[in-house]
Protein backbone atom coordinates (compact mmCIF):
# COMPACT_ATOMS: atom_id res chain seq x y z
CA UNK A 1 0.00 0.00 0.00
CA UNK A 2 1.53 3.56 -1.26
CA UNK A 3 2.53 6.01 1.86
CA UNK A 4 1.11 9.25 1.53
CA UNK A 5 2.55 12.25 2.87
CA UNK A 6 -0.46 14.43 4.67
CA UNK A 7 0.24 18.14 4.65
CA UNK A 8 -1.92 21.48 4.87
CA UNK A 9 0.31 22.83 1.34
CA UNK A 10 -0.70 19.65 -0.51
CA UNK A 11 -4.19 19.06 -2.33
CA UNK A 12 -5.89 15.95 -1.91
CA UNK A 13 -6.64 15.03 -5.61
CA UNK A 14 -6.31 11.52 -7.38
CA UNK A 15 -2.39 10.75 -7.11
CA UNK A 16 -0.89 10.63 -10.87
CA UNK A 17 1.27 6.82 -10.30
CA UNK A 18 4.55 5.88 -11.30
CA UNK A 19 5.34 1.85 -12.03
CA UNK A 20 8.74 1.17 -10.80
CA UNK A 21 8.45 -2.34 -12.18
CA UNK A 22 10.99 -2.32 -14.99
CA UNK A 23 13.55 -1.10 -11.84
CA UNK A 24 13.27 -4.26 -9.78
CA UNK A 25 10.61 -2.75 -7.37
CA UNK A 26 7.31 -4.70 -8.61
CA UNK A 27 4.52 -3.90 -6.85
CA UNK A 28 5.72 -0.27 -5.73
CA UNK A 29 4.04 2.96 -6.55
CA UNK A 30 4.54 6.68 -5.83
CA UNK A 31 2.23 8.89 -5.56
CA UNK A 32 3.00 12.73 -6.71
CA UNK A 33 1.11 15.13 -5.29
CA UNK A 34 0.72 18.61 -6.65
CA UNK A 35 1.15 21.90 -3.70
CA UNK A 36 -1.65 24.45 -4.01
CA UNK A 37 -0.89 27.81 -3.02
CA UNK A 38 -2.80 30.53 -1.09
CA UNK A 39 -5.38 32.30 -3.73
CA UNK A 40 -6.16 35.61 -2.09
CA UNK A 41 -8.61 36.86 -5.07
CA UNK A 42 -8.91 35.01 -8.24
CA UNK A 43 -10.10 37.32 -10.96
CA UNK A 44 -13.27 37.28 -13.04
CA UNK A 45 -13.23 37.29 -16.33
CA UNK A 46 -14.61 41.23 -16.44
CA UNK A 47 -11.78 42.02 -14.12
CA UNK A 48 -9.05 40.62 -16.19
CA UNK A 49 -10.78 42.80 -19.09
CA UNK A 50 -10.53 45.67 -17.22
CA UNK A 51 -6.68 44.98 -16.26
CA UNK A 52 -6.46 44.72 -20.21
CA UNK A 53 -8.53 47.40 -21.13
CA UNK A 54 -7.08 49.86 -18.36
CA UNK A 55 -3.52 49.03 -17.26
CA UNK A 56 -2.11 46.53 -20.05
CA UNK A 57 -3.13 48.57 -23.58
CA UNK A 58 -1.79 51.80 -25.23
CA UNK A 59 -5.08 53.92 -25.05
CA UNK A 60 -5.79 52.67 -21.49
CA UNK A 61 -5.23 56.54 -19.76
CA UNK A 62 -7.49 57.85 -21.95
CA UNK A 63 -9.99 54.90 -21.85
CA UNK A 64 -10.13 55.90 -18.13
CA UNK A 65 -10.79 59.20 -18.81
CA UNK A 66 -13.46 58.70 -21.11
CA UNK A 67 -15.16 56.48 -18.50
CA UNK A 68 -15.05 58.47 -15.68
CA UNK A 69 -16.66 61.64 -17.90
CA UNK A 70 -19.33 59.42 -18.83
CA UNK A 71 -19.64 58.10 -15.18
CA UNK A 72 -20.04 61.39 -14.13
CA UNK A 73 -22.29 62.36 -16.78
CA UNK A 74 -24.08 60.77 -19.53
CA UNK A 75 -22.30 62.54 -22.58
CA UNK A 76 -22.74 61.71 -26.68
CA UNK A 77 -18.87 61.91 -28.09
CA UNK A 78 -18.88 65.80 -29.34
CA UNK A 79 -19.24 66.24 -25.32
CA UNK A 80 -17.07 63.88 -24.41
CA UNK A 81 -14.74 65.37 -26.97
CA UNK A 82 -14.58 68.61 -25.95
CA UNK A 83 -14.94 68.35 -21.76
CA UNK A 84 -11.84 65.98 -22.13
CA UNK A 85 -10.12 67.86 -25.13
CA UNK A 86 -9.73 65.28 -27.23
CA UNK A 87 -10.06 64.72 -31.15
CA UNK A 88 -13.65 63.66 -31.76
CA UNK A 89 -12.48 60.26 -33.77
CA UNK A 90 -9.98 59.34 -30.77
CA UNK A 91 -12.77 59.64 -28.89
CA UNK A 92 -15.12 57.45 -31.32
CA UNK A 93 -12.50 55.24 -31.31
CA UNK A 94 -12.35 54.38 -27.44
CA UNK A 95 -16.06 54.74 -27.06
CA UNK A 96 -16.27 51.69 -30.00
CA UNK A 97 -13.72 49.43 -27.55
CA UNK A 98 -15.84 50.17 -24.33
CA UNK A 99 -18.77 49.54 -25.96
CA UNK A 100 -17.59 46.35 -27.89
CA UNK A 101 -16.34 45.25 -24.14
CA UNK A 102 -19.25 45.74 -22.34
CA UNK A 103 -18.11 48.72 -20.33
CA UNK A 104 -20.37 51.27 -21.74
CA UNK A 105 -23.77 51.03 -23.19
CA UNK A 106 -25.86 53.47 -25.58
CA UNK A 107 -29.24 55.32 -25.54
CA UNK A 108 -30.89 57.08 -28.45
CA UNK A 109 -30.32 57.66 -31.76
CA UNK A 110 -27.07 57.23 -34.09
CA UNK A 111 -26.04 60.79 -34.10
CA UNK A 112 -26.30 62.02 -30.60
CA UNK A 113 -26.54 59.17 -28.86
CA UNK A 114 -25.54 59.11 -25.14
CA UNK A 115 -23.17 56.30 -23.29
CA UNK A 116 -23.95 55.40 -19.93
CA UNK A 117 -21.48 52.88 -17.58
CA UNK A 118 -22.86 49.37 -18.13
CA UNK A 119 -24.57 47.47 -15.24
CA UNK A 120 -21.41 45.30 -15.02
CA UNK A 121 -19.15 47.80 -14.99
CA UNK A 122 -20.93 49.83 -12.29
CA UNK A 123 -20.83 46.20 -10.45
CA UNK A 124 -17.06 45.63 -10.95
CA UNK A 125 -16.29 49.85 -10.20
CA UNK A 126 -14.36 49.30 -7.20
CA UNK A 127 -11.85 46.72 -8.75
CA UNK A 128 -11.35 49.27 -11.84
CA UNK A 129 -9.96 51.76 -8.84
CA UNK A 130 -7.81 49.07 -7.65
CA UNK A 131 -6.57 48.32 -10.65
CA UNK A 132 -5.23 51.86 -11.89
CA UNK A 133 -4.13 52.26 -8.47
CA UNK A 134 -1.95 49.24 -8.51
CA UNK A 135 -1.37 50.62 -12.35
CA UNK A 136 -0.28 53.61 -11.46
CA UNK A 137 2.11 52.26 -8.41
CA UNK A 138 3.50 50.40 -11.40
CA UNK A 139 4.37 53.51 -13.52
CA UNK A 140 5.60 55.46 -10.90
CA UNK A 141 8.50 52.48 -9.35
Amino acid sequence: MPTRVQSSNFAKQAPARSSLAGRGLAGVTISLLRPTLPVKHVLDAFERLLWWLFAGSVGAKTRSLVLFAIKQQPRNAQQLSEALNLDYTTVRHHLKVLQQNHIVVTEGETYGKLYFVSDSMEAHWKALEAILEKAKGRRES
